[in-house]
């Protein structure tokens, strides 16, 4: 069975983010082994300077960097990352796990992205689109599109 990690900086507060992360993650349940770990959002000062908002990237990235498991294949979710049709999401996901390792981490950064060092450390960098979305929600969405993707691989039916 693939384990699938998410790591994402940040906690969920909204109750109904919570309800659906929770509704997704026992779905989920059927297909693949899931662990999900929230990191603690640095403090962002207002109006910050670029060397300000370099440090909380990096701080942020440390934090991610040393949560990350030995031979796992790491995927970055980032706004220069390749997109993907839900289709196409889920051979990559089988490839992965076929002929990679069994192991996939997805890492979410905070609201001002991922550190230098995180991309770096990265297999891959996926985009959902280029558009930005608030990271709290952005974990519903990754949730959803891996659920489709196993359904999609066992031949299951999925609303197109």
């Amino acid at each position: 069975m693939v384990h699938i990690d998410i790591i994402c900086v940040g906690k969920i507060k909204e109750s109904y983010l919570r309800d659906a992360i929770e509704d997704y993650s026992t779905r989920l349940s059927k297909y693949c082994l899931l662990n999900i770990t929230e990191l603690i959002d640095e403090k962002i000062p207002n109006n910050p300077s670029d060397k300000e908002i370099e440090a909380v990237k990096i701080k942020e990235g440390l934090n991610i960097i040393s949560k990350l498991k030995k031979d796992t294949y790491i995927i970055s979710l980032d706004l220069k990352g390749k997109q993907y049709s839900s289709e196409d999401f889920s051979k990559e996901i089988e490839n992965i796990s076929l002929n990679f390792n069994s192991s996939i981490t997805f890492i979410i950064g905070g609201s001002l992205g991922l550190a230098e060092d995180v991309i770096k450390k990265s297999d891959k960098l996926i985009s959902f689109s280029k558009m930005t979305f608030p990271h709290q929600l952005f974990r519903v969405f990754l949730l959803e599109q891996i659920y489709r993707a196993f359904k999609i691989l066992n031949n299951e039916n999925y609303h197109k």
